[in-house]
């Protein structure tokens, strides 16, 4: 049977955040247009960060699409199985004494806090729920135990979205290729590359992260990329 959450703390996008007093569930989907309704327009698609990491191992990257397709062809069937894991994890974590966070959009942006996806943030208030999201409409629509990190793209059809976000207090995430300016988007900027539950707290700032090189070898345009800010 496959399970759906990753508790382990082994993707890297996620072990910043665990310590002694804290565990983190992790759900890793395959991204797709569907899955990620602001792929295109964020111009994020092709150098999505599926397959960097341990996404360039077959196994891995199978497994992310077979997790996919039960979300495509059985959300309600998907939803149940996501509930139940959620709640042993919910279990284990009071049994431990430990602070329960969970990131269902390793690699997608699902509107889980949506009656068609289930009001699953909404289930579990004694979970914490993060994300990044390219989505700005969902920032001020979220329960109090889910908290989102609006993540940056230079595209130029992407600006209303930013614009958006920037009218909002939430923290914004963004990539930059060298040395982290002072200030971007009229907003100081934090080193974001420490912990990403700690970049939750930054609200009205940019949570900056350094530029890291696929681990598959697969090469980059930095200059061209709208995600990666070239700073000198």
């Amino acid at each position: 049977n496959m399970r759906l959450l990753d508790t382990s703390g082994s993707n890297t996008k996620v072990k910043k955040g665990i310590s002694e007093m804290v565990r983190v569930a992790s759900l890793s989907l395959y991204p797709d247009p569907v899955l990620c309704p602001f792929s295109i327009t964020a111009g994020c698609a092709d150098p999505c960060l599926a397959e960097s990491g341990r996404g360039a191992f077959n196994n891995v990257r199978e497994s992310r699409k077979r997790k996919s397709e039960f979300l495509h062809n059985d959300l309600p069937g998907f939803l149940d199985q996501l509930r139940a894991e959620l709640f042993n994890f919910s279990r284990v974590c009071y049994r431990a004494g430990v602070s329960g966070f969970v990131r269902l959009n390793t690699f997608s942006d699902i509107p889980f806090e949506t009656r068609k996806y289930g009001y699953i943030p909404q289930s579990f208030p004694e979970l914490t729920f993060y994300d990044y999201s390219k989505c700005a409409s969902r920032i001020n629509r979220l329960p109090e135990n889910y908290k989102l990190m609006f993540s940056y793209s230079s595209a130029p059809k992407y600006q209303r979205e930013v614009r958006k976000a920037l009218k909002t207090n939430v923290p914004i995430s963004a990539v930059f290729a060298g040395p982290f300016p002072d200030r971007f988007l009229d907003r100081p900027v934090i080193d974001g590359d420490q912990s990403d539950l700690n970049n939750l707290e930054h609200t009205g700032h940019i949570v900056a992260l350094k530029y890291k090189a696929p681990r598959d070898g697969r090469k980059i345009d930095i200059e061209s990329n709208p995600l990666i800010i070239a700073s000198s």
